[in-house]
């Protein structure tokens, strides 16, 4: 049994206890993910691995097997196909899932009104529709049990309009809101929800996107670290000091349209949407 002692000195009880056996990691292939199920794998958590592609699931798997010792389940699907989130939910059915990380996403650059309306659709469908829908068919097992976390990857572009990544930006306002509003109807009933509002961080995607890194750029690990040490201290965790201080310039100090302004000249030099398909 792993125990982590607290501040205070007390002993505080490892995931696995606290939550339950499996962590779900939904957009696991690379990347945030990934690290995401690394950090689990570690803390004794076996694992159900969610995303398109099976043949890098399943290296994953493996690499988490041989080094950490736990279960690995693999699901390959597409989280914006609703048949999808039924044969997941059918195929987690026997498993104690105590631990959701949703990181999947689908973030397309580009111009708004030229983009492709199955482009945008898909930006709904990803990381707006499958989330809500996935969150409500695992967590009424969570609150039988009286257990739980769930962690909402979301951005500091939501945090106002962002050009050239508009439909992205306003999805991640939405996650954000979604979790802040489960986690004060969950804290009474033993399940975490914390919002992860990150800034840039150094994944393929990012990289393919953006070329190179802005300023506040975290490590995958890192993010993950303090996203998973802030469970029961929600509802929000902004990673990194340049980010938590980007974040009170931007939305109390900046007005409104300035703080767009200063959007838009970052993502000014984002790659075309063909080339950012995100972790879905």
């Amino acid at each position: 049994m792993v125990r982590r002692r607290t501040n205070a000195g007390r002993l505080r009880p490892g995931f696995a206890e606290r939550y339950g056996a499996w962590a779900l990691v939904a957009g696991a292939s690379e990347g945030l993910g990934a690290a995401y199920a690394r950090a689990l794998a570690e803390r004794g958590m076996n694992l159900v691995l969610v995303a398109r592609r099976k043949a890098v699931l399943d290296k994953l798997a493996e690499e988490l097997r041989g080094t950490f010792g736990v279960e690995v389940f693999c699901c390959d699907g597409d989280l914006a196909v609703s048949g999808f989130l039924e044969t997941l939910q059918a195929a987690c059915s026997s498993l104690d899932v105590g631990l959701i990380v949703y990181n999947a996403t689908h973030a397309p650059v580009g111009e708004f009104a030229s983009a492709a309306v199955e482009d945008l659709m898909r930006v709904v469908d990803v990381n707006v529709r499958a989330p809500v829908a996935l969150l409500r068919a695992f967590l009424p097992p969570m609150t039988l049990r009286g257990r739980g976390a769930v962690v909402l990857m979301t951005s500091l572009a939501g945090n106002q309009g962002a050009p050239r990544i508009a439909a992205y930006a306003a999805s991640k306002a939405f996650t954000r809101v979604l979790a802040e509003g489960l986690w004060h109807e969950l804290e009474n009933l033993g399940i975490d929800v914390i919002a992860c509002c990150a800034g840039a961080i150094r994944t393929p995607g990012y990289a393919m996107a953006a070329g190179e890194d802005a300023p506040g750029t975290l490590d995958p690990e890192k993010v993950v670290e303090q996203a998973l040490s802030a469970l029961g201290r929600g509802p929000v965790v902004i990673p990194g000091f340049v980010n938590r201080a980007a974040n009170i310039f931007m939305s109390r100090l900046l007005p409104r349209r300035t703080a767009i302004a200063i959007m838009a000249g970052s993502t000014g030099s984002l790659a075309p949407a063909k080339e950012t398909k995100g972790e879905s």
